[in-house]
């Protein structure tokens, strides 16, 4: 699977617009062209963003099902009322999971559902050259027990796909290497265990782990 962790900037004030709009007219309509929307979320600490994720089956496949979405009717409707909400949505990250990893097999919540009270945490590693197996084998060993014992689940773990941008319509990020772990948290006191992250996770990086906390919209599949 290819993963985009994408997030935008909105303008002040509108991004329970943008939420509104994007669960009643856009998960479904974009799941028809072949990807999966896996996740949409409110940004803790940054009250005009919006961040989420979807999925595709392969590149190719990628290339077909934007084609396919963003030269629809859907889109045509839908997409200036979207796009007059965002000042930026380039910010998008291009990943493939490290390890096998399953969209929630859970039905998605109708039109209108309550948000859930959990949050899910996407912390965004840096690293001065790609990531190699070494590096998923020492989170599972290091990190994963840790974030499990303080309560959080962890969710999929991913690093930087390289392959060619097939849309070049919508940008993606280049010339980073990136790691990212993705984990549910049920209760915020969990949280704690972000505050000590084990040196030997950090000496390969560049700069800190961007901690991105992230509360769920009612329509997101991770919840």
């Amino acid at each position: 699977m290819i993963v985009e962790l994408r997030q935008y900037t909105l303008r002040p004030g509108r991004r329970d617009d943008l939420i509104d709009l994007f669960d009643r007219e856009l998960v479904e309509t974009q799941e028809a062209t072949g990807m999966t929307v896996i996740g949409q979320f409110r940004d803790l600490d940054r009250p005009d963003r919006f961040v989420w994720l979807r999925g595709f089956a392969d590149m190719p496949r990628r290339a077909e099902a934007l084609t396919a979405f963003y030269s629809g009717p859907v889109w045509r409707a839908h997409g200036p009322a979207a796009n007059a909400t965002m000042i930026d949505s380039d910010d998008v990250l291009l990943l493939r999971p490290t390890t096998a990893f399953a969209v929630p097999a859970t039905p998605r919540p109708p039109v209108g559902a309550p948000p859930p009270r959990s949050l899910v945490v996407a912390s965004i590693c840096y690293g001065e050259r790609p990531f190699d197996s070494s590096y998923a084998e020492l989170f599972d060993r290091i990190a994963r027990p840790a974030l499990t014992g303080a309560g959080a689940e962890v969710i999929a773990t991913f690093q930087t796909e390289y392959a060619e941008n097939t849309f070049p319509r919508l940008p993606v990020r280049t010339g980073e290497h990136i790691f990212v772990w993705l984990a549910r948290f049920r209760d915020p006191a969990q949280l704690r265990v972000l505050d000590d992250v084990p040196p030997a996770l950090t000496k390969p990086l560049i700069a800190a782990p961007e901690q991105l906390r992230l509360a769920p919209t009612g329509r997101s599949l991770l919840r």
